[in-house]
């Protein structure tokens, strides 16, 4: 059977022979036990209902030799055993080529070099799932190769409940990830429910199907580190030899050395698990590796005085680096933290005084020691990062869960009110004012050909539209075009792509819709040789309600409210997105979070034409209106610079309290 074939065939008619984990493959760790018998009996029998009664017996004690050994049930034995890559459109199966879109995207999300973990269906982030299983994954395949536009595909946390009649206006797929009852959100139900199999945590855009490897997170690292340096005092070639000090290689994190080299600093990146160093290196992400810490200490010190631009990545934990640059007066311009504790106690964070398969074996032998390593390990963390900002270092949170685990660990990381941190948020500092409030955030594109012309041009179109908006833009957002422009002239020679043929950038409303518009006509005419996939990073003006993060920068209280992620969802879905997604979760962790994402296939028509002028307006104003009425001043003259060009748009605005007001009352 050929690859069309065997994707038409779905679940196999004969039972396929038992396959072996790939030991080349970087494993996701055990995940504890937690089920009681009864439990695993029910999580047994959930996985059997994908099989045929007559393949049962011999699959029961296979999946549960995987429940016990792993904690999940992940049926290896039914992986494909095709390549699993984003192929150009035309190779895939189907009836509607929208609906092929969507599996070279979800392909590109399960690709062995993009996805930290690919035979446990995990992109990044240790837990972002695209699927729970392979039974998941194939009968999801089988779906789009067989639906119309008359269809739309259900997806429940990776279980593809099936094909149900809609309309061609409609989104093709619809999906949700962990969507749990309230009372049945904590970290302790995800591992249940999860290990039952009703449940997943998709992160932001692994389970919606829009990740594009490292690259997504360059841009807003390489904009977020720029600004940081520019708040130091820092600009441009100034930057040279001062320090970006920060850990986590894995999943998206390999992004971080790469920003730290295009802005022009020394990063200096702690990861704890060999093969991922070792990966992103020969990937190009990061320039040298470092075993040792006397070795390290020597190579940033040649950096500092010969004031290079260089990415070192130290195969080890990050507490011993900061503790041994506070000892050594080594000083940190740039202080930050992307390892994944959103998933603290499950592989997202290593303690120092273990190695990495110490640790791993305490993670699931010993999880309540294993717990108390890691909280010891966040103070001792959290105390260095403090000894080193006495010293003048900026240290900002970079929306990980790092100060929100840290305070629960009883660092001390609060503010004198002992309500907010004692550092602040990436977005509240940098990107909520300077990005969000005024509706830019990351664009991104995907060229469906697989051609490295069409990304090209695509880059060519981008620039030309940001460079004709940024002649007459107000003075407040030429800092963010200019920016922009200069990224995506950049683009190809940091050789920023993996996997699919991609490009992310940060735009506005106008933006967006006109690069897309350009994208669509580029298509009618035949300049580019197939259709351009559009989405984003859920991490955007508008597509997550976030409080320690995405909406960091919500003062009106509303921040712990998820009302704007809903809206975006649904709002999106009838004004022409492709398809839509809905998680509980993402980079700030399971309960903590709720954010939605979308995807538009460009093709040329003029449906397209309409649909991307709707949707992409909708997307990012729905957004700026909320922070608008949250009274953010950038994001109220976001709006009414909007409302001036839009004759439908029209938005209720805050009216203003002077503090005498309240001063004046005498409140109890």
């Amino acid at each position: 059977m050929d690859f069309k074939a065997k994707v038409l065939a779905g679940i196999p008619s004969t039972l396929p022979a038992k396959r072996d984990r790939n030991p080349m493959f970087n494993h996701a760790p055990v995940r504890r036990s937690v089920l009681n018998t009864e439990e695993k009996k029910l999580s047994i029998k959930n996985a059997l209902r994908y099989f045929p009664k007559a393949w049962h017996p011999d699959l029961a004690h296979e999946f549960l030799a995987e429940l016990e050994n792993y904690g999940h049930i992940y049926m290896y034995r039914f992986m494909p055993d095709y390549a699993i890559h984003a192929r150009p459109i035309a190779e895939y199966p189907c009836r509607t080529p929208h609906a092929a879109a969507i599996m070279l995207m979800i392909q590109n999300n399960l690709d062995p070099a993009i996805a930290q973990h690919p035979e446990e269906l995990i992109t990044y982030g240790g837990n972002g799932s695209v699927f729970q299983n392979w039974a998941q994954y194939l009968l999801t395949m089988q779906y789009l190769a067989t639906m119309t536009d008359e269809q739309t595909l259900n997806i429940c946390s990776g279980h593809p409940q099936g094909l149900f009649p809609s309309n061609a206006a409609a989104p093709r797929v619809v999906v949700t990830n962990g969507m749990m009852i309230p009372n049945y959100s904590s970290p302790e139900d995800l591992e249940k429910f999860n290990a039952l199999g009703v449940t997943q945590y998709g992160q932001m855009t692994a389970g919606s199907y829009m990740y594009i490897g490292p690259q997504g997170i360059v841009h807003g690292t390489a904009i977020t580190l720029m600004n940081a340096f520019r708040k130091k005092g820092f600009h441009g070639k100034e930057v040279a030899g001062k320090i970006f000090l920060t850990a986590g290689l894995g999943g998206m994190s390999g992004a971080q050395t790469k920003a730290g080299n295009i802005v022009g600093c020394i990063t200096v990146c702690a990861e704890v698990n060999p093969k991922a160093a070792i990966k992103r290196h020969e990937q190009g992400w990061v320039d040298e590796l470092v075993e040792h810490l006397d070795e390290l200490v020597k190579r940033v010190l040649l950096a500092q005085n010969e004031k290079q631009t260089v990415s070192l990545a130290y195969i080890g934990n990050v507490v011993d680096v900061w503790e041994r640059f506070d000892q050594e007066n080594i000083e940190v311009t740039i202080g930050s933290d992307q390892t994944s504790l959103h998933n603290p106690y499950a592989g997202g964070y290593y303690p120092v005084g273990l190695n990495f398969a110490e640790a791993n074996e305490m993670m699931a032998d010993a999880p309540g020691k294993f717990k108390v390593y890691i909280q010891e390990s966040l103070k001792r963390q959290a105390k260095s990062i403090n000894n080193h900002t006495a010293k003048g270092t900026y240290f900002f949170d970079y929306g990980n869960a790092f100060l929100l685990e840290c305070s629960r660990a009883g660092a001390d990381v609060m503010a004198p009110n002992g309500i907010d941190f004692r550092y602040p948020s990436y977005v509240e500092d940098i990107l909520g004012p300077l990005c969000f409030d005024y509706g830019f955030g990351p664009f991104r594109w995907v060229c469906a050909s697989g051609d490295e012309k069409d990304l090209d041009l695509t880059d060519r179109i981008a620039k030309e539209v940001m460079e004709e908006i940024k002649l007459t833009a107000p003075s407040a957002i030429q800092q963010q075009l200019q920016d922009n422009i200069n990224w995506i002239t950049a683009a190809k020679e940091n050789r920023l792509v993996v996997g699919s043929k991609a490009r992310i950038l940060y735009a506005d409303a106008e933006g967006r819709a006109k690069i897309a518009g350009r994208f669509n006509e580029a298509i009618k005419t035949g300049k580019l040789s197939a259709s351009v996939i559009l989405g984003r990073d859920h991490h955007d003006v508008s597509g997550t309600d976030s409080p320690f993060r995405e909406t960091s920068n919500i003062y009106d209280g509303s921040r712990f409210t998820a009302d704007m992620a809903i809206h975006n969802v649904i709002g999106d879905s009838f004004r022409g997105a492709t398809w839509v997604s809905i998680h509980n979760g993402g980079g700030v962790g399971w309960g903590e979070v709720i954010n939605g994402g979308f995807g538009l296939v460009l093709d040329g028509t003029d449906e397209a034409k309409d649909k991307l002028q709707n949707m992409l307006f909708y997307d990012v104003n729905n957004g700026i209106a909320r922070r608008s009425w949250a009274r953010n001043k950038e994001a109220r003259f976001a709006i009414e610079r909007e409302m001036a060009r839009t004759a439908n748009l029209k938005i209720t605005l805050p009216n203003l309290v002077d503090d005498e007001v309240l001063d004046g009352l005498e409140i109890e």
